[in-house]
């Protein structure tokens, strides 16, 4: 029996936050029947790659229910009211208030039904002057100021998959499985409220508190790390590159002894800290990128091996597909079998397995006949 086993999981959802969150949740066994507009999840259509499906949608909802509601007829209304009725948790990602203009605020629903964890995702949260103002992740990678920190000295750059929305969907994961523990000491849900922006703001906390507290605003350095040096990406003789990390006196002399076999760049007064090693970043680099042009990424690699370094390829998609430290699921998807990477947690000894991505309108019926009247649904303790 799966950890969430007999819990039902109704989501009201869209795009990318609310379908990570509840893919969490089938992952780990409940039940989550997906509520999706007549004309479907728009995540269905962002890309036709997988086979004709989409990459989002095929990553996000694997092991979920298809229903269709529009939920301005008044039989579908009333459907999602029984759903309500029986979940044990609610999650949406309509616009502030939409919900409850729709007659199911998550408040008044708790206020019937005090067990109820509900779990609402929006831009920029429920209240605050930007309150209604339209948020989608590159949007959101801006006005939280990651954009000034990410990128290189001629300009900002976006991150290159939703990160706000993935942190949102994180953060609401993990807030409702805490709710569901506390529901299990004191028989009461809870209300949780997360917003891309508020998500994302945590991430950026040392940025913030360096600049709030230390007057020092980090800089846009592309592959070099703002505040560690040597910390960055390095060419080698064959065209590839290799990034390095040193995190401490001790690694860097060992990187001048065994890599540059240059040792008395350990204590020039221009490197001999990490402060003056950052101070002098331009020249460092230098000796550093002339070392490693005279060998071939594998050959740097070995050095840097025996020196006990810390080091990473600089990899793009091809290397990516074939890497070998890649763990892949197979997932059935309506038009034929997938194989994605697997979550970043494994429990030992167990093999996760995944159901398969919802067809649009794949459950209406069964689910529609199932919860034809109140009470419909057979509940698991």
């Amino acid at each position: 029996m799966k950890d969430l086993e007999g819990l039902l999981v109704v989501s009201v959802e869209q795009a990318v936050a609310a379908p990570y969150c509840s893919g969490r949740l089938a992952d780990a066994g409940a039940r989550v029947i997906k509520v999706e507009r007549p004309e479907g999840d728009f995540a269905r259509r962002y890309d036709d790659y997988v086979n004709g499906g989409s990459a989002y949608f095929v990553w996000l909802n694997r092991g979920k229910e298809s229903l269709r509601l529009d939920l301005k007829d008044a039989e579908d209304h009333a459907l999602l009211g029984r759903l309500l009725e029986e979940a044990d948790v609610f999650i949406q990602n309509l616009a502030p208030g939409a919900m409850a203009r729709m007659g199911y605020d998550p408040k008044e629903l708790r206020k019937r039904r005090p067990e109820l964890i509900t779990c609402s995702i929006s831009g920029y949260g429920e209240e605050g002057p930007y309150r209604d103002q339209k948020a989608y992740d590159l949007l959101v990678q801006a006005e939280s100021g990651l954009c000034a920190i990410n990128g290189t000295p001629e300009g900002p750059a976006r991150v290159g998959v939703s990160v706000c929305d993935i942190a949102a969907g994180m953060t609401a994961f993990q807030a409702i499985l805490q709710a569901l523990i506390g529901r299990a000491k004191t028989g009461e849900g809870r209300a949780i409220e997360v917003s891309l922006f508020h998500a994302l703001a945590d991430w950026m906390n040392v940025p913030y508190l360096q600049y709030v507290y230390g007057g020092k605003a980090p800089k846009r350095s592309g592959l070099k790390h703002p505040s560690i040096a040597p910390y960055g990406a390095y060419p080698c003789a064959d065209g590839k590159e290799l990034l390095i990390s040193i995190q401490n006196e001790r690694e860097w002399a060992s990187l001048c002894e065994k890599v540059l076999e240059r040792p008395e760049v350990a204590t020039d007064p221009r490197f001999d800290s990490n402060v003056r090693r950052v101070a002098n970043r331009e020249a460092l680099d230098a000796l550093v990128a002339e070392c490693f042009r005279q060998r071939d990424r594998e050959a740097n690699i070995a050095r840097l091996d025996a020196a006990r370094i810390a080091y990473g390829r600089l990899s793009d998609l091809e290397d990516l597909s074939h890497h070998p430290q890649n763990r892949l699921i197979r997932v059935e998807t309506e038009n034929g079998p997938v194989e994605i990477l697997s979550s970043g947690a494994v429990v030992a000894g167990e093999s996760p397995a995944l159901g398969p991505v919802p067809g649009l309108g794949q459950h209406d019926r069964a689910i529609r006949a199932e919860f034809a009247s109140a009470g419909g649904r057979n509940r698991v303790a």
